[in-house]
């Protein structure tokens, strides 16, 4: 278990990583302009967000996963939303005052605002929808076990309150802490992407209704195309990687989907699609480390990865998680 839930969070950190450079820019301009994305490359000068970060550095999903995850450990195992709205902001202001262009996303933005006016943390996510929440759910997949599922859920849309309270947001977050759940539980990938969509579909019954796609119902979709001859052509052209939790969230399955044998040739294709890439395959690393260990990345990229990132003890707070499951 120590394992996979070390996997989690560096399986994350790491498709983070690798989506860094390409987040925003499309998948024909990152092959002209990075090649094959195949090791951790420098944000390059054209990225709207990440110009000149440097190769191996996270982003804001790992960043607003370890918040989570400190909350978590700090409540063992559950989280005050005024200490979440709280360390979001703060957070926020920090990156602000270093000059990053890497901030809060629209939903979690629109939240903390409105909570920095006065709001209660239990009104302020009635509009969030985009792929915020299931980013940065990891956390609560490695805590809390997947059976009864009804109840993960529940533990997933009770967190998601302060910023994502949607039955779009609910469902993707729910997706993919089940798949991280199950995977900790001893899932294969198979097993574990059955999982992610049946916890969609209680996720999609839970917050405020909002425009747009069923969410499991895409997954599956998604899914079937990435078995077929071009899932990558499949993914761009048909599923998206916008910051809608609708496209992401299935193109992450997807691409787990797709490379169930090989995490690292899933991450590097994830990060090959562009569009909110970083997330993308930030989900899809989560899922992968959970179902088939830390051990299962390249040695040598989970060192570069770990010393581009000093100070994020990834393993370290897993193994802390891990110590709450319940």
């Amino acid at each position: 278990m120590t394992a996979r839930a070390e996997g989690a969070l560096v399986g994350l950190a790491m498709g983070d990583a690798l989506g860094m450079p390409t987040q925003m820019l499309t998948r024909g301009r990152i092959a002209e302009l990075l090649g094959s994305i195949d090791r951790f490359l420098p944000g390059p000068a054209e990225n709207p967000i990440s110009p000149g970060q440097l190769a191996g550095t996270v982003t804001d999903d790992t960043a607003q996963a370890l918040i989570l995850a400190r909350l978590l450990i700090d409540g063992d195992g559950t989280v005050d939303l005024t200490a979440f709205a709280t360390a979001l902001s703060d957070w926020h202001h920090e990156m602000e005052a270093l000059g990053s262009l890497d901030l809060l996303g629209p939903s979690t933005l629109r939240a903390i605002e409105a909570f920095r006016a006065g709001a209660s943390p239990t009104e302020t996510g009635r509009w969030g929808d985009t792929n915020g929440a299931a980013m940065r759910v990891a956390p609560l997949g490695i805590v809390h076990a997947p059976f009864p599922l009804a109840r993960l859920v529940e533990q997933v849309a009770a967190v998601n309150v302060l910023t994502h309270n949607t039955r779009i947001a609910n469902a993707g977050a729910a997706a993919i802490a089940a798949a991280v759940s199950a995977g900790i539980e001893g899932a294969s990938i198979p097993d574990a992407l059955e999982v992610a969509v049946a916890a969609a579909e209680f996720g999609a019954a839970l917050g405020h209704a909002t425009p747009g796609a069923s969410v499991p119902h895409r997954i599956r979709w998604a899914i079937s195309l990435a078995l077929g001859e071009d899932p990558l052509e499949a993914i761009d052209t048909l599923v998206g990687t916008s910051v809608a939790t609708q496209e992401a969230v299935p193109a992450a399955l997807a691409v787990v989907a797709a490379f169930p044998h090989d995490p690292w040739a899933g991450l590097c294709a994830a990060a090959s699609l562009g569009g909110d890439s970083d997330t993308v395959a930030a989900m899809a690393g989560a899922v992968y480390g959970a179902c088939c260990g830390v051990d299962a990345f390249p040695p040598d990229a989970v060192v570069e990865l770990e010393s581009a990132n000093p100070g994020l003890d990834l393993r370290g707070t897993a193994r802390t998680l891990a110590g709450l499951r319940r």
